[in-house]
């Protein structure tokens, strides 16, 4: 039987204690509508290092162990099971931490499958993209179009389809302002999708590095707001909507401050509001990864140029070093391993 080289998660361990172990393990066969991918390019998440230190077990994440992680690959399909006929060996294909679902819900019935209580999750609930092959679900993984780089272009996968969706979310437009809060593998996605929509957007960090990415990806102003947030008194109630994908409650309270009375608050990261504004009439709202629509939307806009995802590449034996930097605020935009 073939092999394949994986970085595998035995015990939950802090980034510090190189916690993935390189290990030799049998490829495995794809079953019925099922494809083997021989994988390309994986995006490293902040929320592989989450579950990786165990910050999500209570939650039951990861819901097993031994697990290799990674949610968001492209790769080339391998070998397909029965009946699948959308992909055939060859083929460029991408998985996002949608895995598959039950279709039978009430979700997944009205086109919400990402939020089906049956979900199975890349590289949490089955095994993931850190490794040189993985099995995908043929009916929840996408075909790649012409213009993706497959060794860069895995984080559309996950901060990709999470920023469009937030965004979508945000119901922005021409006449709107928008705050984003974090400028980092999300946060600089979500400006360019903002940017789409015809919005003004201003974007919050308080790294001087992702100051610059935001600039370079299309921000029309970027402000420092200090580390504890003091400096946004000076912005208070200028936007319409705010999104935050910096995960501090700091940055929530925040961005509720920039709003107009009926402002749009829209959350990326998991968090609530301690202090809300009910006599200003703010509606917040939640946003989870995406759906299969909203993912075939992104490609589309990134296969015409429209969205750029600022990458640094990695071998995949380097997953241990690309955490700890993560956890250290040393990656700019996303870090990919290249098997």
């Amino acid at each position: 039987m073939k092999h394949m080289k994986s970085m595998v998660l035995r015990e939950i361990r802090k980034a510090e204690e190189e916690p993935l172990v390189m290990e030799d393990l049998d490829t495995p066969e794809p079953s019925e509508n099922q494809i083997l991918i021989r994988i390309t390019s994986s995006g490293v998440c902040r929320s592989n290092l989450h579950m990786i230190e165990g910050d999500w077990v209570q939650n039951g994440v990861p819901a097993r162990l031994p697990i290799i992680p990674g949610h968001e690959v492209i790769g080339r399909v391998e070998k397909v099971g029965e009946n699948v006929d959308y992909f055939r060996k060859g083929d460029l294909a991408g998985v996002q931490p949608l895995w598959t679902a039950c279709g039978r819900c009430e979700y997944c019935l009205s086109g919400r499958e990402n939020l089906c209580p049956n979900k199975q999750v890349t590289g949490e609930t089955l095994d993931g993209g850190y490794s040189e092959y993985m099995l995908a679900d043929a009916r929840y993984a996408y075909r790649i179009p012409a213009g993706i780089d497959e060794t860069r272009d895995a984080p559309l996968f996950c901060p990709g389809v999470t920023a469009y969706r937030a965004v979508k979310q945000a119901r922005l437009g021409p006449a709107k302002e928008v705050f984003i809060f974090g400028v980092g593998g999300v946060g600089h996605l979500a400006i360019q999708f903002a940017k789409l929509s015809g919005a003004r957007v201003t974007a919050v960090s308080t790294g001087e590095r992702h100051r610059d990415l935001a600039l370079r990806v299309g921000a029309d102003d970027v402000i420092d707001p200090g580390r504890d947030y003091s400096g946004i008194s000076k912005f208070s109630r200028a936007a319409d909507r705010a999104i935050v994908f910096a995960p501090s409650q700091a940055a929530i309270d925040a961005a509720l401050k920039t709003l107009k009375p009926g402002g749009r608050l829209v959350l990326g990261v998991f968090g609530g509001a301690s202090s809300i504004p009910f006599v200003d009439e703010i509606e917040i709202v939640g946003s989870v990864i995406g759906t299969r629509k909203d993912m075939n939307e992104v490609l589309r806009l990134a296969s015409t140029g429209k969205v750029r995802i600022e990458a640094e590449r990695y071998r995949l034996d380097q997953a241990n070093e690309v955490l700890l930097r993560l956890k250290r605020g040393q990656i700019n935009g996303r870090a990919v391993l290249n098997p």
